[in-house]
């Protein structure tokens, strides 16, 4: 295009397309770009973006809800060419169609770095939640908002946080994302910060936040740990919740700890002395003694010597005259009986016991 000394608006127009590398409409139409405010009217912005009109922007579009646009004549914005002229002759621009756009662009790069991004909750949809993030919806499904289940969700909106994007199509216009996946690593960063002070056979006060069957979780202030039920005594403990409560401060040992899981198991057993220490001299094989049948099944009967220490009457060494019959029907739980010791093998922690031992044998009035 040949130049002028005076070009007019068309000419400007007709170069600035030129430059775009497009047609009269194709070049500026689905395209952002500058424009400079000439007039305020009521609730719109008149914008002049080289055009042969201008077009007409609603006001909210610059701001954030409840907030001023904080716009004046003269400012520079970028915006949307949806047409280059309506019906009315009027450019069609939209402010928030460029703000979409300019956030897909900055969102694809952070995607695909695994940046983290900053958005905002502003509503409900089904299944989850919108979350604005500079423009650009996100879908936040209602697993992602959090690690534990949320009942009200109304103080996490209308603010500023980080989200992770977990997918995203822009030529359909989704994009997924989630804050429970920030928490889950910000958690496990604090984990492994926590840990790095933690050593085996390091003992510790933790408080009780959990109780299931098979053992406590206790926190140990930031990161919990796992005390199993057959670490909290030497006696034979049926469920976790005949030692402790929910709540309660309890000193325990760490007995180990899993870097690549990040798992740590406690103990308080170990804290206090092992009465399998002197078993061998203190029931000798030979020795008859009295105890507290403290479970039955169906190989035999668990008598209890003292806390901590337990021994086996094998069903075979029950009764003299009783074969083949369930050991409940010989013992029941809780009863005192007399046993006799019959082998003792302290590194596996086993004592054998026997019921018919410490009893005369009927079959000796036969024997001559």
């Amino acid at each position: 295009m040949a130049s002028t000394a005076n070009p007019t608006r068309d000419d400007f127009a007709a170069m600035l397309d030129e430059s775009l590398g497009g047609s009269a409409n194709g070049g500026f139409e689905g395209r952002v770009v500058k424009g400079t405010i000439t007039a305020i009217e009521n609730d719109k912005a008149v914008i002049d973006v080289g055009l042969k009109s201008e077009g007409r922007v609603p006001l909210r579009e610059f701001a954030m809800p409840g907030q001023p646009h904080g716009l004046s004549v003269g400012d520079e914005v970028e915006v949307y060419v949806d047409r280059v002229e309506n019906a009315d002759g009027e450019a069609m621009l939209s402010r928030d169609r460029a703000r979409r756009e300019a956030a897909w662009d900055k969102l694809e790069s952070e995607f695909g770095e695994g940046k983290r991004v900053e958005g905002v909750i502003f509503g409900r949809v089904k299944g989850g939640f919108t979350v604005d993030l500079d423009g650009a919806v996100a879908f936040l499904p209602g697993s992602q908002v959090d690690i534990r289940p949320v009942r009200d969700v109304t103080p996490l909106m209308d603010v500023a946080q980080p989200f992770q994007i977990l997918k995203m199509d822009r030529r359909r216009g989704n994009i997924v994302v989630s804050r429970r996946a920030v928490l889950e690593e910000t958690r496990a960063e604090q984990r492994s910060g926590l840990i790095q002070n933690l050593a085996e056979g390091q003992i510790i006060v933790g408080t009780v936040k959990n109780i299931t069957d098979y053992g406590a979780f206790v926190d140990l202030g930031g990161i919990d740990g796992l005390l199993h039920v057959t670490d909290m005594s030497y006696k034979r403990v049926n469920h976790p919740s005949e030692v402790i409560a929910i709540g309660d401060e309890v000193k325990v040992q760490i007995v180990r700890i899993n870097q690549d899981t990040q798992r740590i198991s406690l103990g308080m057993k170990q804290l206090e002395s092992d009465p399998w220490g002197e078993v061998a001299i203190k029931y000798p094989v030979g020795a008859k003694l009295r105890g507290v049948v403290t479970n039955i099944t169906e190989y035999g009967a668990f008598v209890e010597l003292e806390a901590g220490i337990e021994g086996l009457v094998h069903v075979s060494e029950m009764s003299w005259t009783k074969k083949n019959v369930h050991p409940g029907k010989i013992v029941s739980t809780s009863q005192e009986v007399d046993v006799l010791v019959l082998e003792v093998d302290s590194d596996k922690r086993r004592i054998s016991l026997g019921l018919k031992q410490a009893q005369q044998n009927p079959w000796e009035a036969f024997a001559d």
